[in-house]
This record gives structure tokens, C-alpha cells and sequence, in this order.
């Protein structure tokens, strides 16, 4: 039984894996997207939420956490500077994850892993939603008045 083991192990050793997922974070801050195996993306995402959640505070603390994990400058700086101004109001669930099919030579999941504010796609559809909602009561009342006139119009003609 599997209780209480949560790593995906992706079929290598402990360094090997650590190394890699890190790669693959520095990567994915700095491309905003990137495609990958299912299983890699699923656990690209449990390593990578946790340092997007520190870097919305800068703090000395939070950068050298970050940088233990990360092992790049740049990609830290980039996370401090550039996502968590993004993601500042985001309460969580700062990644993607969309399947794509199998790859070809081998047969393999793949799916593209991304940073959901970065998509200009789908944040566009959501502002426009957010800027034309309306209540109820408010738009009945002003719907009413037009079409009465409307009417009073047309039958005087």
C-alpha cells in the first residue's frame, strides 16, 4: 500500500528529479508556458504554487527559499519582480494544466503547463464579462422606461 506518499517519482533518483523539476520551473517562469509529459506537468505544478505563493512577499527569507529550489538568479529575480505582481490578488491555483494528446514517438501524455495570468485569451473573455455584468432590479427598471416611450411613439404616429 501507498499510504502517505504523495511524490511522483518519475522514474529517477532523488537529485535527478530535484534538478529537473527545477529546470523545468525556471523554464516555465521564464517562457510562461511549456509543454511536458502529464505526469511532469502534475508534478511541476505541486512544486511550483508553493515559491509563486512566497514570492508575493519580498522579503530576504522568502527569496533565499526560493533560490534553494529554483538555483538560478534570474528566475528568481523574475518571479519576484514580474509574476508576483500578476498573481498578487490570485488567492491560488496559479497554473494550467492543458492535455494535448500523445506524442508521437512514444506514445506519451503530453500537456501544456502555464501560468494562467499570462494567458491574454482567456483573461480577455473574463474582463469583458466583469465590466457588462449587471444586476437584476437595476437593468429591469432601466429597460422598462425606453420600450414605454418606444411604443408611445409608434402608436402616435
Amino acid at each position: 500500500m501507498r499510504h502517505g506518499k504523495k511524490v511522483n517519482h518519475l522514474g529517477r533518483k532523488t537529485a535527478h528529479r530535484k534538478s529537473m523539476l527545477a529546470n523545468m520551473a525556471c523554464s516555465l517562469i521564464e517562457h510562461k508556458r511549456i509543454n511536458t509529459t502529464v505526469a511532469k506537468a502534475k508534478a511541476l505544478k505541486q512544486f511550483v504554487e508553493p515559491m509563486i505563493t512566497k514570492s508575493k512577499e519580498d522579503t530576504t527569507h522568502n527569496r533565499r527559499i526560493v533560490f534553494s529550489r529554483l538555483r538560478q538568479k534570474e528566475a528568481v529575480t523574475e518571479l519576484f519582480r514580474e509574476v508576483a505582481v500578476k498573481v498578487g490578488d490570485r488567492p491560488g491555483g496559479y497554473t494550467r494544466i492543458i492535455k494535448l494528446g500523445n506524442r508521437l514517438g512514444d506514445n506519451a501524455d503530453m500537456a501544456m503547463i502555464e501560468l494562467v495570468d499570462y494567458n491574454e485569451i482567456y483573461n480577455a473573455d473574463k474582463a469583458k464579462k466583469k465590466t457588462t455584468r449587471r444586476s437584476r432590479r437595476g437593468g429591469s427598471k432601466g429597460a422598462v422606461a425606453p420600450t414605454v416611450d418606444v411604443k408611445t411613439s409608434n402608436e402616435e404616429e
